[in-house]
């Protein structure tokens, strides 16, 4: 069977390209072609132990067996719609306008907002002292923005008083103190959880959103990774 295969970060740098095709038995499941892989790109093989492996924009494990024509992406740990309550979510090389997405997830009963942006450092003071030239960001992003619908549900989930919720990751090269992600909720009240949604927003979204981003500077430049490990509790 025909497969297609997606490498992202420094798995995309270490096999040399974006992406493959890779014909695998009808039978063969995601260890099978963790082998596979190893024989094909020896520079994968050190790694393949703990890349994360999704099928068709869900995560996939070692066991799982793989479809005919499946969309397959490779990557390490990672470093929209609307409806009676607004939700927003979507990866973008845009400039974020926090005011617009605000406005985009307000109602007539909104009387709170929590927001968390992010923002590239120039200088980073805490552990390792370094300064930062520019962040290279990169999604995966048929899947990220599925998981940040994930996400969104998951708020709503625990914190029903939610209105609004916007979701958006910015993509491309961003300079330091440029906002790179928004983390917004909305509520009636600012006793109703918002704070605590707005803050499981933005740690879910390190954990479950494939986005990676490369530091650039004066010492050379690096991928970042995250140490999460998603398991099959993390399904939408």
């Amino acid at each position: 069977m025909n497969t297609t295969i997606l490498f992202f970060a420094t798995l995309k740098e270490l096999a040399g390209q974006k992406s493959m095709s890779l014909e695998l038995p009808s039978d063969a499941r995601v260890r099978d072609l963790k082998d596979r892989l190893a024989a094909e790109i020896p520079a994968l093989k050190p790694h393949l132990g703990s890349v994360l492996v999704s099928i068709n924009q869900e995560y996939a494990f070692d066991s799982d067996s793989i479809p005919d024509g499946a969309e397959i992406a490779l990557f390490p740990p990672v470093s929209g719609g609307s409806g009676p309550q607004p939700t927003v979510f979507s990866i973008t090389e845009d400039e974020l306008d926090l005011n617009d997405l605000l406005a985009s997830i307000t109602l007539p009963t909104t009387g709170a907002a929590c927001i968390f942006t992010g923002m590239v450092r120039g200088v980073t003071r805490r552990g390792d002292s370094h300064e930062t030239e520019y962040l290279e960001y990169e999604a995966y992003k048929p899947m990220a923005e599925a998981k940040m619908r994930q996400v969104a549900e998951e708020i709503r989930s625990r914190w029903p008083s939610v209105e609004g919720v916007a979701i958006v990751q910015r993509i491309g090269r961003l300079e330091p103190e440029t906002p790179t992600v928004l983390i917004a909720c909305t509520a009636a009240h600012r006793d109703t959880g918002v704070f605590e949604a707005a803050r499981y927003g933005i740690d879910r979204l390190k954990e479950i959103v494939p986005v990676w981003k490369k530091e650039v500077g004066p010492e050379g430049q690096v991928w970042v990774e995250g140490e999460y490990r998603p398991g099959p509790e993390d399904r939408a």
